[in-house]
Formats: C-alpha cells, structure tokens, sequence
C-alpha cells in the first residue's frame, strides 16, 4: 500500500496549486481518501475528506471556498485544488487513508512573496 504526493512548491499569496495523491496496492475507489497538513510547530491538521463517490465530506473552515478535494477513481488518485492562497496555507501536505492508516511522505506547499 502506497500513497505518493505530488504538485507542491512555492506560490505567491493569491496563487494556485493542485495536489496529487496516487494510490496503490489497494482497491482506492472503495476508501474514504483525505488531505492534511502540518505547518512548522504545529499540529497536524485535517484540510478535506471525500468519500469513495466523490463527494467531499468535510473542508477546515479556513479553507472553505478556497480548496475542493476531487478523486479520480479510474487513476487512483486524489486531489486538492488550492486557489487564493494565503502565508497560513504554508505547511507539509500529506496524503492519508484513514480505513488503512497510510500516510504519504508529504508534499511542500510555500506561500511567500
């Protein structure tokens, strides 16, 4: 079972990125998929679920309206779109199954000037 980020970097406030997460060794469509992020000194935190259909679940109210999680089924992959991005956003974003309890090795997101 693996789950491997891609698509982070740095940004300019007011930017985008999208975040990937291919999956393997494992039936992906059937698994809630979600996205967290830990910023420097603090807590690892939930950004977005979706659920095995597609529909998102849940969003951090920080990021509601900003970011849309997506899956791809057929590509085993999950996404997060990030649009208006703000310094706070700035933080390691990783890939987790929760049925499973795999975490990706995580995908650095920098928001600057």
């Amino acid at each position: 079972v693996q789950l491997v980020e891609s698509g982070g970097g740095l940004v300019q406030p007011g930017g985008s990125l999208r975040l990937s997460c291919l999956a393997s060794g494992f039936s992906f469509s059937g698994y809630v998929m979600s996205w967290y992020r830990q910023a420097p000194g603090k807590e690892r935190e939930l950004v977005a679920r979706v659920i095995s259909s597609g529909v998102s679940s849940y969003y951090l109210d920080s990021v509601k309206g900003r970011f849309t999680i997506s899956r791809d089924n057929a590509k085993s992959t999950v996404y997060l779109q990030m649009n208006s991005l703000r310094l706070e956003d700035t933080a390691v974003y990783y890939c987790y199954a929760p049925r499973l309890a795999v975490w990706g090795q995580g995908t650095l997101v920098t928001v600057s000037p």
